[in-house]
């Protein structure tokens, strides 16, 4: 069978890292990209594997390509420290590399996501396809602020068994997630040169509620859908507001990771 290393980039994820790296110490190798923790991320992800690098924040997507520069194996699996490989999931992706006569370079699977202690199987989320498996040497990340792509070069094929995505314990935890990644996405819509609109911010948080709540069955996931729903839009909302400001000549927050 084809070797597989898994590639993680942390900061201050103490509360999630070795839960992370339990799901999967089948594999050969793991490799831990540091943007300097003050927790103790390092010393549990130490427990796993001594390829743990602490490195100065420059993004998603360098920290990323950093990792996959560390890496030896034959193919990358990669993974958020709040996500978990299922068994299945562990299993199908031994069998699949397994197979001799396998054309595709790299595999989606459908990422099931807890939002609030809850499931999240509509709104738009679930199966939530998230390309995490490639050979090394196919794909590599784009360096965009918020939101870093992994462009794959060749074929690609689809896994059926669940990556597990436990994101947002607490509503704390969301808004601390949703200053941070709308001042990124407001920024590169800046460097983009991206104009603001009245409707950004009347029409376009209006029309994600509708998408995600009706079009996409969120009011079957009873109440959290319905707030996940409502967080959502808000996000929306929130992003090209901060981008109004940017436009007026306000400044957007510093994020770091």
């Amino acid at each position: 069978m084809s070797s597989v290393s898994v590639i993680i980039i942390t900061k201050n994820e103490e509360h999630n890292i070795r839960e992370c790296l339990s799901t999967v110490m089948w594999a050969d190798e793991i490799v831990v990209v540091d943007a300097g923790s003050s927790d103790a991320t390092v010393a549990k992800a130490k427990e796993f594997t001594e390829k743990v690098f602490v490195r100065p924040w420059e993004g998603y997507g360098a920290a990323k390509n950093f990792a996959l520069s560390q890496i030896t194996s034959d193919w990358i699996l990669w993974l958020d420290a709040d996500e978990r490989v299922s068994d299945p999931l562990r299993d199908e992706i031994r069998h699949v590399l397994a197979t001799k006569d396998q054309k595709a370079v790299a595999f989606s699977v459908p990422r099931k996501a807890n939002f609030l202690g809850c499931w999240i199987l509509h709104c738009g989320w679930y199966p939530g396809r998230v390309t995490r498996l490639f050979k090394r040497g196919s794909g590599r990340f784009t360096e965009s602020r918020v939101h870093e792509r992994l462009e794959i070069e060749g074929n690609e094929g689809e896994l059926t068994s669940d990556l597990l995505h436990y994101t947002d314990p607490t509503l704390s935890h969301y808004f601390e997630k949703l200053n941070k990644y709308t001042s990124l996405a407001a920024e590169e819509l800046v460097d983009e040169r991206r104009s603001f609109h009245v409707s950004q911010i009347t029409i376009r948080p209006l029309l994600t509620f509708i998408r995600m709540y009706f079009l996409k069955l969120g009011f079957l996931d009873g109440l959290p859908g319905f707030i996940l729903c409502v967080l959502s839009s808000c996000y929306v909302f929130t992003k090209y507001a901060k981008l109004w400001e940017q436009r007026r000549g306000g400044s957007l927050a510093e994020n770091k990771q």
